[in-house]
């Protein structure tokens, strides 16, 4: 998937504004989805990691401390725009002559 340095943009700007916010992002819940199309950035993000079906093409960058007490203590992403992107793309190529 060509968009994975996006991936890691996106992924790090939710900590960046966690961070502003004077949280402390320690855990990220990730969907399979999410795993499949981003491992190889997750080995280096230095956040606890918890695998959550539910989730789907999803992930949440959280402080664990506030999670469920604030509701801007998580901030939600996903993988599924750029996956859509991506294959819209594809698409564009294989019509190009």
């Amino acid at each position: 998937m060509q968009g994975v340095g996006e991936i890691k943009d996106i992924l790090m700007r939710a900590i960046a504004e966690l961070q502003e916010e004077g949280l402390e992002p320690d855990i990220l819940l990730v969907g399979p989805g999410f795993l499949e199309h981003s491992a190889e950035i997750l080995r280096d993000c230095r956040l606890r990691i918890y695998k959550i079906e539910e989730l789907g093409y999803d992930a949440v960058v959280a402080d664990s401390k506030y999670l469920g007490q604030i509701k801007r203590a998580s901030r939600r992403i996903s993988v599924e725009p750029l996956l859509k992107e991506s294959e819209m793309w594809e698409e564009l190529k294989k019509l190009e002559v």
